[in-house]
């Protein structure tokens, strides 16, 4: 698969006036803006990836269709272009004296700490350089599989933020972040189980588990 298909991605490309799918790109880019920013400030304790799409799919909204959370494939544009608008809307934030914390699990709104940037001085941010070039919005299908776990859970070489990681530990169900692997692997699969939509769970719910196991997972490999 070199390239995505309309029908292969479920956001609404069709804007008159639009001469070409990178005109329709950036309209609903630029709607998702308003909406994404909207939708954030309405839960000001923060709200999950999961969450902030179901919002962006119901009512007043409609600007994302039907999405298989079960199937990387199809899950990846629309959680590419979700942190696409989230990191410009970031930077646009910024200039206001506020701070847009993005993760999968929690996506908040907070006031600025310092008067301006954020982290060790001239370090690269990997992440927004990523999500931030449209190029990568689509991608080959086994690069897909290969990269979902490792942008979910921080780019390849960083850590998790320790919220994210304590974050993932409850999302699993514990108390604290475990002290080794094998322990969340454990209640991993316990959980998976438990939610499966033949027990009456929820894909999304299992999507849930999913990111927080690839957080804790990254966890654990930069601190062994």
């Amino acid at each position: 698969m070199d390239s995505m298909t309309e029908s292969q991605v479920p956001i609404k490309m069709s804007y008159p006036g639009a001469v070409n799918e990178d005109d329709c790109l950036e309209q609903q880019i630029q709607h998702l803006l308003v909406a994404v920013e909207h939708e954030i400030r309405s839960t000001p304790a923060g709200m999950n990836e999961l969450s902030l799409i179901k919002a962006l799919q119901g009512q007043p909204w409609e600007l994302l269709g039907d999405v298989v959370f079960s199937e990387p494939e199809k899950l990846y544009p629309v959680h590419f272009l979700l942190f696409h608008v989230l990191y410009r809307l970031r930077d646009q934030l910024s200039e206001a004296g506020e701070s847009l914390q993005i993760s999968p699990l929690n996506i908040r709104i907070e006031k600025q700490s310092v008067v301006s940037g954020e982290g060790v001085p001239d370090s690269v941010d990997t992440l927004r350089q990523f999500y931030l070039d449209l190029s990568q919005y689509r991608l080959p299908e086994e690069a897909i599989q290969r990269m979902m776990n490792d942008f979910w859970a921080g780019a390849p070489g960083q850590a998790p933020a320790q919220a994210e990681t304590r974050e993932a530990a409850e999302i699993l169900g514990f108390q604290a972040v475990p002290s080794d692997f094998p322990t969340v692997k454990k209640r991993f699969r316990r959980a998976v189980m438990n939610a499966h939509p033949d027990r009456g769970g929820k894909t999304e719910t299992i999507q849930d588990l999913n990111q927080a196991f690839a957080v804790l997972k990254a966890h654990f490999r930069h601190n062994i």
